[in-house]
This record gives C-alpha cells, sequence and structure tokens, in this order.
C-alpha cells in the first residue's frame, strides 16, 4: 500500500489516511472494519460508482446530485477526521 507522505513527515494523519485499508476491509466484505477504519467510504464508493454511471447514461440533475454528494463526502471526511485527531489536540 502506498505510504501517507504526510504521517510520514510531519507524524500527523492526513484526510485520507486510512482510506486504502478501508477499502481493502470492504473489496473483502469486512463492512464494520472499513467503515471503523475510513467513514467516508460508503460514501465515496457510492459517488464513484454515479459518476461512472453518469457518463454513460447522463442522469437528469446528475450536477445537482454530484455536488451534493461530494459535499457530503466532505463533510463526512473533515468530521471523521477530528474526532479522530481529538486526542492530539486535547493534549495542546
Amino acid at each position: 500500500m502506498l505510504p501517507c507522505l504526510n504521517k510520514r513527515f510531519f507524524g500527523i494523519d492526513c484526510l485520507g489516511c486510512g482510506m486504502q485499508r478501508g477499502f481493502i476491509h470492504l473489496i473483502k466484505g469486512e463492512f464494520v472494519a472499513a467503515f471503523n477504519i475510513y467513514p467516508a467510504i460508503y460514501t465515496l464508493v457510492f459517488l464513484a460508482v454515479f459518476l461512472l454511471l453518469n457518463f454513460k447514461f447522463k442522469f437528469k440533475n446528475s450536477r445537482k446530485i454530484i455536488i451534493t454528494l461530494a459535499m457530503l463526502n466532505v463533510l463526512i471526511i473533515v468530521i471523521s477526521y477530528f474526532i479522530k485527531m481529538k486526542p492530539l489536540f486535547t493534549h495542546l
């Protein structure tokens, strides 16, 4: 798996840390483990599938759907990042 350069150089997880491991767990069928490692994995997969299907079928209102899904993903990623990093911030 690819190493996180942010974690390697600064010692702090980035917003994408855990995505690869979460995806591997998802492929293996370990759904709870995938969510625990990277909570946004399901919405990211849903967004990717929707984008691929949209290239083929061109859904009505697809732009609004894509923007909404992207915003939802960013929100989940940021919230889960701060929850994961909370112990680090409490020691400052």
